[in-house]
């Protein structure tokens, strides 16, 4: 299975949700996993090479790729029970290649105005990369979600704005916890700091709604991750 971690605007935790993705498939499900880079900052490789020297932490395979990944994802896909790409606009051909490829899409986007103004051209490029990729399941993930009672409104209006597109909006959000920052210290994941807290919870059902299981019987598309 081939999961795109991806969007155009830089800051929404795409890294970071592909990061705590891969480990939790890693730890908890004991599945082969492949960590493909495609930001030219190399933020996710850099994290894997502090996991990969770090003795407490089960080792994750990573490679950096850009341009037309295409071919190259598919030749991952059948080593690997799960290929997860980080993208960013900064390699929008490596973006709309993994499109045309990924069995599931999670593009992650701020509560913010910024973030929103994405909404447009990223549901352009997924309509068009359908076209190819019919069996894509693509979902805005809404992260760094502000935890305080009076801020929910905001939450609620960018998932209003966001439903007038045709990607599927997930239903579990993501808040902001320092707990994300705190654990990448030694190349961990939020699941593996902080197994039962608060931001574990939410990735777990994150994820467990929304990546399938290879070869678990079940459809395609299962509408709640991005």
């Amino acid at each position: 299975m081939i999961v795109l971690v991806g969007g155009e605007k830089g800051g929404s935790g795409k890294s970071c949700i592909a990061q705590n993705l891969a480990a939790m498939l890693t730890v908890e499900e004991n599945a082969s996993v492949l960590i493909v880079d495609c930001d030219v900052q190399g933020t996710t490789v850099d994290w894997i090479q502090s996991r990969n020297n770090n003795p407490d932490a089960t080792t994750i395979d990573c490679v950096q790729l850009n341009g037309k990944i295409r071919n190259q994802l598919l030749g991952y896909s059948s080593q690997y029970e799960y290929v997860i790409v980080d993208c960013g606009a900064q390699d929008t051909l490596a973006l709309r290649s993994t499109l045309s490829t990924a069995d599931v899409a999670l593009l992650p986007m701020r509560p913010k105005r910024r973030d929103l103004k994405t909404l447009s051209h990223l549901d352009e490029m997924v309509h068009s990369c359908k076209m190819v990729n019919q069996q894509l399941s693509a979902h805005i993930v809404f992260t760094q979600c502000p935890s305080q009672p009076n801020q929910q409104s905001r939450v609620n209006e960018a998932k209003t704005m966001a439903d007038l597109y045709d990607i599927s909006v997930a239903e579990q959000i993501l808040h902001e916890r320092h707990i994300y920052d705190d654990s990448e210290e030694g190349g961990l994941s939020v699941i593996e700091k902080e197994p039962k807290g608060k931001a574990a919870e939410e990735l777990r059902a994150l994820f467990s709604t929304l990546v399938n299981k290879p070869n678990s019987g079940m459809t395609d598309n299962v509408v709640s991750f991005a």
